[in-house]
């Protein structure tokens, strides 16, 4: 049924407009906002933390600006398959190139801010001679999910997929050749998918977080550098691109490993935190994602 739709509104884009899927996004967006209350109160605490001290009519409001964006942005994935038109501007790639001139491999570290997905399709696209993987989560029941997979194969973007209650070692040792042959792992960054996975804890939004810590390891065994991708939709089906400079995680001793990544995770998430508050409406983790305030767990010891 989802993947019926899906074609539907690509031939809905192609045949009355754009503007149609625009209709439709908010029309999404609405049932969204009405039938899902406790998504919702997860982006009340989220706007909560980002703007502390404000009306519960505030906080709404910014719930549904960010639900609105969403399914714009989610739309905007499918009209990249329609028509394959998405105009950008982008920073710092001259980083990236850098890493692809060197065959050096690296850890492309994503998040859920903007449209992750329509930004690996351009740089594949961009950057002729990168080699680019997704290590991203399979969803069996989820026939549109299946569906961009096998579109991201089809642009020449390898998939390492991960069930969400399996995966683990094999994966990541796939990944670890993958980044040893010279190619780019993109993970993300902001989200546990692996009820099994090792995860860090950091400070964010004043509030104790849990990250995974695979991105960093892999990229503390690998050598390789980490990149920090992050995507802003600036306009109607418009985008810019900024990645971070190279983030490397320098191999250490057992007793010292988990410092090591502890501050390459922190790092993560600082700059997590400076382009959310830059960009609050564009933020699209609806899972729990804040733990307790730091002054709160501060207040028990």
């Amino acid at each position: 049924m989802l993947a019926l739709f899906y074609r539907l509104l690509i031939l809905l884009s192609r045949v009355v407009g754009p503007w149609s899927c625009d209709l439709i996004a908010r029309g999404i967006a609405a049932g969204y906002f009405v039938f899902s209350p406790r998504r919702v109160a997860v982006s009340l605490r989220f706007y909560q933390a980002l703007f502390p001290r404000r009306t519960r009519a505030y906080y709404l409001g910014c719930t549904w600006k960010q639900y609105r964006n969403f399914t714009s942005v989610y739309l905007d994935r499918i009209l990249l398959d329609a028509d394959g038109a998405v105009p950008y501007t982008r920073s710092g790639w001259e980083h990236l190139e850098v890493a692809i001139e060197r065959n050096s491999g690296g850890v492309l570290l994503m998040s859920h801010l903007g449209n992750w997905e329509i930004a690996a399709h351009l740089m594949k696209q961009k950057l002729e001679r990168l080699r680019l993987a997704l290590f991203m989560g399979a969803r069996a029941k989820a026939q549109i999910e299946r569906i961009q997979k096998e579109d991201l194969r089809k642009k020449g973007i390898r998939i390492i997929a991960a069930e969400k209650n399996q995966g683990g070692t094999y994966d990541l040792l796939e990944a670890l050749r993958f980044i040893q042959s010279g190619g780019l792992v993109s993970m993300t960054g902001d989200k546990v998918w692996n009820t099994g996975q090792r995860v860090v804890s950091a400070t964010f939004l004043g509030h104790d977080i849990l990250l995974p810590e695979s991105p960093h390891l892999l990229a503390m065994l690998s050598g390789a550098p980490i990149f920090v991708l992050f995507s802003r939709r600036t306009g109607n089906r418009q985008y810019h691109f900024s990645l971070s400079p190279q983030i490397y995680v320098e191999p250490a001793a057992r007793s010292k490993r988990a410092a090591v990544i502890l501050r390459s995770v922190q790092t993560y998430a600082d700059l997590l935190e400076k382009n959310l508050r830059e960009n609050p409406f564009e933020w699209y983790h609806f899972e729990p994602f804040l733990g307790e305030p730091l002054h709160r767990a501060a207040d028990r010891f």
